[in-house]
């Protein structure tokens, strides 16, 4: 039922999350639910929000969404293009356009995402930017929802000094450099297609200004690309666990799946399966 108190933008948000079951989600319905779609939880969840900050959306007592929260809420929401169009027009805001770093997903790799549960996945935009993981990643890395949506990207976890980098499980992935140089490459290569974009070009000052590592890798011209890799993440919970990681591009947009996965029957498949486990219940 349409809230008469709500903005439109709330309205559209309401609706639309209605139509999606949590099984589309990669959620668990569980029982005794009143009513169709995903719950408000379930919605902050996905977008990294709180659930207080969802009710005052829908109800119009916040106004003024940013774009990167209304961004996080059509990949939530699994809009297509024109209805993730019609909701940034809903709250005000001019939608993304053409030659800027997208961060749309497409409905089947959302799906893809939630179904992989044995895989760590998170998706990152062209700069770097995470934009949606599965409840394996939160195991794994630790939530997202808990850092500032500025600081969920990967280049300022490598080379940056804020939330991003404090976050980080201490790791030793092999050929550490190497992977360091191709997310280098990947946004040296982002800046020329998308020139106009602030938010790459914003970090990428950042990160010269602040990391005489990352300094030094953008001024190499060395080409560099991902190559699957083994990565010792320590664990607070697990301790020590050994991890095939592999970056994985989308055919037809410019994103970046990052799956993390265990070889079958070993103990770190255990520990993996444990993690999981434990922040299921």
């Amino acid at each position: 039922m349409k809230d008469m108190g709500a903005s439109e933008f709330g309205n559209l948000v309401h609706r639309w999350r209605d139509r999606l079951t949590p099984g589309d989600v990669g959620l668990t319905a569980g029982l005794r639910r009143r009513a169709p779609g995903l719950r408000r939880e379930e919605l902050a969840q996905l977008a990294g929000l709180s659930v207080d900050y969802i009710v005052r959306l829908e109800r119009g007592r916040a106004t003024r969404p940013s774009a990167q929260v209304v961004a996080s809420l059509a990949r939530a929401l699994q809009l297509s293009r024109a209805e993730r169009e019609a909701l940034f027009i809903s709250a005000g805001l001019l939608p993304p356009r053409d030659g800027m770093v997208s961060d749309f997903i497409p409905a089947g790799v959302q799906r893809l995402v939630s179904r992989l549960g044995d895989a760590a996945v998170g998706v990152f935009a062209a700069d770097w930017s995470l934009l949606t993981w599965n409840p394996t990643w939160s195991a794994l890395h630790g939530s997202p929802e808990r850092l500032p949506l500025p600081e969920r990207n990967l280049a300022r976890a490598i080379f940056g000094d804020g939330a991003a980098q404090r976050s980080l499980h201490p790791s030793s992935p092999a050929l550490a450099d190497d992977f360091e140089r191709s997310i280098v490459a990947d946004l040296k290569h982002a800046r020329a297609r998308y020139p106009s974009d602030r938010r790459l070009a914003s970090l990428v000052r950042e990160l010269r200004t602040g990391s005489v590592d990352f300094a030094r890798l953008w001024k190499d011209a060395t080409p560099a690309e991902h190559t699957s890799s083994r990565k010792t993440i320590e664990h607070p919970e697990v301790g020590a666990i050994t991890l095939d990681c592999d970056v994985l591009s989308v055919p037809g947009a410019d994103l970046r799946i990052v799956a993390y996965t265990a070889a079958a029957g070993s103990s770190d498949e255990n520990k993996l399966d444990l993690l999981r486990v434990t922040a299921a219940a």
